[in-house]
């Protein structure tokens, strides 16, 4: 033991320990830590070097959670000359960028070529057209048995709900057969009524927004509805013909229409002349319509006759009648689309015909007269297609009058006139057709459309 009262020995080991100490702690950082346990090890050891780890690892994990500068570091770094200078360089360039964009729509909107003007439409050009002809046999009103003006104008409130938007009525002028002399194209013939019942016929319909043309083919009652090519080329004729129009149309009639068109080939500067006197009478949105109607069928007759009339607005023909006889929707695709071709720019027409009844059978006709009114141009409706009113079977029609047949009554509501009622003819018209009072009390569609889909026209 040494004087301070310590052994010798145990100095020894003192010395030792802080020798032992120094060393580790001269250390390089590099060096393998000693393993666990050993002499040296960290754990056994001061805690100098575990103060130092720990600390790194706080550093770190608060240098991974860093999101950026607080508000305001933010507002302190924003309000440096660099960031203000750099901030105003990209707002004066996104907005001569926006600029430029405007521009340019600017440039391409005034360079760009105009769309085209659509035409203006005529009122025959916005919807169908349906022809009380003949208009005798169409509703008589003084049991006569002939159809009159009177029954006409009783009947406008079913005629408006047609939404039609106008009618063809007529012939109605005198006509003596084949006697130009005798023929007043100007007087109404006192079997259809009076001139102040045309003129209430007239208020009735623009009452009920509708137009009416009358048709003015002058020998009506013959086979040759112009008399003669001798007399169609007359001067007399003509000029008969030309005060004729001005005084219907000045009466107020829409429109004037001409039937048999086929046999003014050579004369085709009368159309021109009266189309001219149509649009004399034309006031702002007014127009008057120039109709010319054939009866013929063949497609090429017809195309001819497309190219002939030009002067017309509009050439009527039967055109349709026939078509899908055959059975097969592309040819009658075919034909529509060749007499749409045919007509280039003129306005074309279409008619269904009564013939077409039997052939596509009442439970279809709503949907072909869809189809029909579809098609570009104006649609005419013969009076009684509606109902599906058919040419009696045992008379060609030519030979024949086929009475419009409103109700179940006697005469089918057309006449009160004793004679009809007994006749072959009323018998043969009520097992052929309906009545627009059963056509009003039809059931809904559910049963047409299942026919329709038993016969695949909806596939």
């Amino acid at each position: 033991m040494s004087s301070q009262g310590v052994p010798q020995d145990t100095e020894l080991d003192l010395k030792d320990v802080e020798l032992s100490d120094l060393d580790t702690e001269k250390q390089p950082m590099n060096a393998s830590p000693p393993l666990a346990g050993s002499p040296g090890s960290l754990g056994e050891k001061n805690g100098v070097v575990k103060v130092k780890v720990a600390e790194e690892e706080e550093e770190a994990e608060l240098a991974a959670k860093f999101t950026g500068l607080s508000k305001e570091e933010l507002l302190q770094v924003a309000g440096t000359p660099g960031w203000v200078r750099t901030r105003w360089a990209l707002l004066i360039l996104f907005w001569l960028g926006w600029l430029g964009m405007l521009a340019g729509a600017i440039v391409i909107i005034v360079q760009a070529p105009r769309c085209k003007d659509l035409p203006q439409q005529d009122w025959w050009q916005k919807g169908g057209i349906y022809r009380v002809q003949p208009t005798e046999s169409f509703q008589d009103s003084d049991a006569d048995g002939k159809g009159d003006l009177a029954g006409l104008k009783n009947r406008m409130d079913y005629l408006s709900s047609l939404k039609v938007k106008g009618l063809v009525i007529g012939p109605l002028h005198v006509n003596v057969k084949d006697d130009l002399a005798g023929t007043n194209l100007e007087a109404i013939d006192p079997k259809f009524g009076t001139v102040t019942e045309f003129q209430e016929v007239l208020q009735a319909a623009k009452k009920k927004g509708l137009k009416v043309v009358l048709d003015l083919t002058p020998n009506y009652k013959s086979q040759s509805p112009w008399f003669s090519p001798e007399i169609l080329a007359s001067s007399d004729f003509q000029d008969k013909m030309e005060a004729a129009i001005n005084y219907w149309l000045k009466a107020g009639v829409a429109g004037i229409q001409i039937g048999s068109v086929e046999h003014m080939l050579n004369e085709t500067q009368l159309l021109i002349t009266w189309k001219n006197l149509t649009e004399i009478y034309a006031v702002d949105d007014y127009s008057r319509v120039l109709i010319a109607a054939t009866h013929k069928q063949d497609p090429w007759s017809i195309f001819s006759l497309l190219n002939e009339t030009k002067a017309v607005d509009l050439l009527t023909s039967q055109y349709l009648v026939g078509l899908g006889k055959d059975g097969k929707g592309d040819a009658s695709a075919h034909w529509i689309d060749s007499y749409i071709q045919a007509a280039g720019e003129k306005w074309p027409s279409w008619s269904v015909g009564r013939t077409e009844v039997g052939l596509i059978g009442e439970h279809l006709l709503r949907l072909y007269h869809m189809l029909v009114y579809t098609l570009p141009g104006t649609p005419f409706t013969d009076f009684g297609d509606e109902i599906g009113l058919r040419d009696l079977p045992v008379w060609p029609a030519k030979s024949s009058l086929v009475h419009m047949q409103w109700d179940n009554t006697e005469n089918f509501g057309f006449s009160k006139d004793p004679q009809l009622s007994s006749g072959e003819l009323a018998r043969n018209v009520a097992e052929s057709n309906i009545t627009v009072q059963d056509l009003k009390r039809e059931s809904a569609p559910p049963t047409r459309l299942e026919e329709i889909n038993n016969l695949g026209l909806l596939y």
